[in-house]
């Protein structure tokens, strides 16, 4: 016996059981699927790539000295870096950048000098003076540089270099370059004579 004739006998023969359509199954691997998934992946991407954020800008006078010093930077080694005593081994030209651009730039400079063990680097943003937003370029560097971790320190260039138009950068050595350090030291204090007793006479 059937489902509806097993419905029949319970109900009589003057209801009719409803007929429900099949629903239609949406394909998971659609196109507009697939478009979409791309699109979040990039925009994922491109976050983790470029984590500077360019809300709340502070915007600084065109002629203002930007300093910024971490936490444990020695004040010797920040005086050298704003006396440009320090060699600049890498330059970045933001002029006729967008914001935008800029940001880019700036984040894939700074992530380019620690891959090639860079420890001192030099931004020219410009002043921006007579612009409808004056400065704006040099306010966004001021605001992204503390935000990247392998920047200990910055500081407005000497005349020679731009002045108040660029700034100085001091980057974190990369782990390669404090592992270099590190068996230096080993290496030196293994081979420096231990448990000699000074001379007494």
């Amino acid at each position: 016996m059937s489902d509806e004739d097993d419905f029949r006998e319970l109900v009589g023969d003057d209801v009719q059981p409803l007929t429900v359509e099949k629903r239609v199954a949406i394909a998971a691997d659609s196109k507009v699927d697939k478009a979409w998934r791309r699109e979040a992946a990039s925009e994922q991407v491109q976050t983790d790539s470029d984590p500077l954020s360019s809300s709340a800008v502070e915007m600084v006078d065109p002629l203002a000295v930007l300093s910024f010093q971490r936490t444990g930077v020695q004040h010797g080694v920040f005086k050298n870096l704003r006396l440009a005593k320090y060699t600049i081994d890498a330059r970045l030209d933001l002029h006729r950048l967008s914001a935008e651009q800029a940001r880019t730039a700036v984040y894939q400079f700074i992530s380019d000098c620690v891959q090639n063990d860079v420890r001192a680097a030099l931004i020219t943003h410009g002043k921006g003076l007579g612009r409808e937003h004056p400065a704006l370029l040099k306010s966004c560097v001021a605001h992204w540089l503390p935000q990247m971790e392998q920047v200990l320190a910055f500081h407005s260039a000497q005349k020679r270099h731009g002045g108040a138009g660029a700034t100085y950068v001091l980057i974190r050595k990369s782990e390669r370059k404090k592992q270099e350090t590190r068996d230096k030291i080993a290496n030196n204090q293994a081979r420096s004579p231990k448990g000699i007793e000074p001379n007494r006479s």
